[in-house]
């Protein structure tokens, strides 16, 4: 009896243990939910870090690609370069078009996609489902993109172009880098990263990437070895690793926002923005 009692026991710890791996995968990256401990009017003071906007804009959702309708924002006069934004794990809600409106008041015209056929969640399993839906047919999703960077250069004449994405967007930033010759920049806020070498000599501009060091679904140790890599391919990057933060830190709406660095990581945007588009 002994000996049966102590299998009993050794299986039963194995099975906690595989539970709370599970979970612990699972919670990855329930940060970028929406979270209700923040009121709207502490949502929009928090906004308040992003920089006041030196353009008046217009914006209009406008179908860009078949069965995609995108949200597009840009300065009321005059030609600006161009950015393809890509929403987070969530969809194209309207934080994203917050950020659009907030980066086409500074001067261009951006074209905020929807990867998700128009739905969007504050569930983080059904975001899990379509954001994993969309990592399995690449292939969609890159047509997609493309869509968009023609719909910029045909119907906005917009000449430089770079695409910027959160989370779930900030790697199909990468994947449009990889598989997009004709862009100008690249711009990665805490996306899924790709390490291997002959992959990203692929990329043929200069690349922006902000991390926070306390993001378990992005080690440091891949932002670092991406940085590498990029380095010894001479091409031309600035990654940043932001201590204290987890992932989804520059998200006003969701728990994991911090103030300060996402003023700074904006500011460094901004600035790599003008230095490749303008």
């Amino acid at each position: 009896m002994g000996a049966l009692t102590n299998i009993f026991i050794v299986v039963a710890i194995i099975a906690i243990l595989v539970i709370s791996y599970i979970g612990m995968n699972n919670t990855k990256e329930v940060s970028e939910e929406i979270t209700e401990t923040n009121t709207e009017e502490e949502i929009q003071n928090a906004y308040s870090v992003f920089s006041e906007p030196v353009y008046e804009i217009e914006s209009r959702d406008l179908v860009y690609y078949s069965g995609a309708k995108g949200y597009l924002a840009k300065p009321k006069d005059g030609k600006h370069p161009g950015i393809i934004m890509i929403h987070e794990w969530l969809g194209l809600n309207e934080h994203i078009k917050a950020m659009a409106d907030k980066l086409a008041g500074q001067g261009y015209t951006v074209l905020a996609i929807d990867l998700y056929n128009g739905e969007v969640t504050t569930n983080s399993s059904r975001a899990r489902e379509l954001s994993s839906s969309v990592r399995g047919n690449q292939y969609e999703a890159i047509k997609n993109m493309k869509a968009a960077v023609k719909y910029l250069r045909e119907e906005e004449k917009v000449e430089n172009l770079a695409t910027l994405g959160w989370c779930f967007g900030g790697g199909e930033s990468l994947v449009m880098a990889l598989n997009d010759q004709s862009l100008d920049a690249t711009v990665i806020y805490y996306g899924t990263l790709v390490t291997d070498k002959q992959n990203l000599s692929k990329i043929n501009n200069p690349v922006l990437g902000i991390f926070g060091a306390n993001d378990s679904s992005i080690p440091v140790s891949s932002v670092n070895t991406f940085d590498d890599t990029l380095d010894e391919l001479n091409v031309e990057n600035e990654i940043y690793i932001y201590d204290g933060v987890g992932h989804a830190f520059a998200n006003p709406s969701g728990m994991n926002y911090a103030k300060e660095e996402t003023q700074d990581a904006w500011d460094k945007t901004l600035d790599f923005l003008e230095r490749h588009l303008k």
